[in-house]
């Protein structure tokens, strides 16, 4: 068994920066994401967001690229809701694309912190620029792999 300790902060946005991951649909989206990672070995340290976009704190094993990871989870995520929450008008997709960030083990918990309190970091005002850019920049092919 190997051993690894490899941490990510990943942030994508929903289709065209909808609003839609309402109350109903996080507390769903974010159990599913939980799930399907720990079923591909992953731990996720920390999930959270807004309306329009997710961050995940996530250590993802050497085995598994983070492309077919966030591949994984954004595709069967958006199928879930779609077949789970169909009651919904508005149809569940997520924006091409990621960012991705590493971390070292010191910076693990502030990270945590940060996704943990999304809602009232863009309340204060006090997102971090440089993480939140990566889902406002031009979402070209390409340009977040």
């Amino acid at each position: 068994m190997a051993l690894w300790r490899l941490y990510y902060h990943l942030i994508w946005a929903t289709k065209n920066r909808q609003p839609l991951i309402n109350p109903q649909r996080e507390a769903e989206l974010y159990r599913y994401i939980i799930a399907k990672a720990d079923a591909h070995r992953c731990i996720v340290h920390a999930i959270g967001g807004m309306e329009e976009h997710i961050h995940l704190v996530v250590s993802i094993p050497p085995v598994l690229s983070i492309a077919d990871f966030v591949k994984q989870i954004k595709g069967s995520s958006a199928h879930y809701l779609n077949s789970t929450l169909a009651a919904d008008s508005d149809k569940f997709g997520w924006q091409e694309g990621y960012g991705v960030f590493s971390l070292g083990g010191k910076q693990l918990e502030q990270a945590v912190n940060y996704v943990k309190n999304q809602k009232e970091h863009h309340r204060q005002g006090t997102a971090i620029a440089s993480l939140e850019q990566a889902i406002r920049q031009d979402d070209a092919p390409g340009r977040w792999y």
